[in-house]
């Protein structure tokens, strides 16, 4: 046994340590030519129908994303004239607003100058229906106390009426001077 040890070692030592033995080379030169036969009929399809359908998928999915993109963008725009119509409206409200607050501004205030007026008018009618009464008390006055002092004076009864009547004459021939 111990020969046949001795053997080994010294084929051992003889081989060269990077190169696999020639047995060793051919199965495994055939393994691998079954298996890439193998893979290339079986595996090799498999995988590019995987690969072509992924890169399909992606490409649909780069469609669709363009796609959503652009609607993205036009529904953007829609609300973006939609915003800018609604400002145009709320400035138009805005205007309309400011001219009917004029209007019932100047309405008020031309209402507020007629009352005015109109108050104006009561009272100066008040006025002068006042100084009417007033003179008209004031004639009376007058009358009677020329009466009572032409009586006085005369010291007998004057005919009130008649002296009534040319006092107020008088009276009112000095009124319109």
């Amino acid at each position: 046994m111990h020969a046949s040890i001795v053997v080994a070692a010294a084929e051992i030592q003889s081989k060269n340590p990077i190169l696999p033995a020639l047995p060793e080379i051919v199965w495994g030169t055939v393994s691998f030519v079954v298996l890439f036969i193998a893979m290339a009929k079986l595996a090799f399809p498999a995988v590019r129908k995987t690969m072509e359908a992924r890169t399909e998928k992606i490409r649909e999915s780069l469609s669709s994303a363009e796609q959503a993109k652009t609607d993205a963008q036009s529904v953007l725009d829609e609300y973006q004239r939609q915003l800018a119509d609604a400002k145009n409206e709320s400035n138009r409200i805005i205007e309309e607003a400011r001219q009917t607050a004029e209007t019932l501004r100047r309405d008020l205030m031309a209402r507020a100058e007629a009352d005015a007026a109109e108050v104006r008018a009561r009272a100066t009618a008040d006025i002068e229906a006042a100084k009417e009464r007033a003179m008209e008390e004031l004639r009376s006055q007058l009358t009677d106390l020329t009466i009572g002092l032409a009586e006085k004076v005369v010291k007998r009864s004057i005919d009130r009426e008649s002296n009534a009547r040319l006092i107020d004459d008088y009276i009112s021939s000095i009124g319109h001077r």
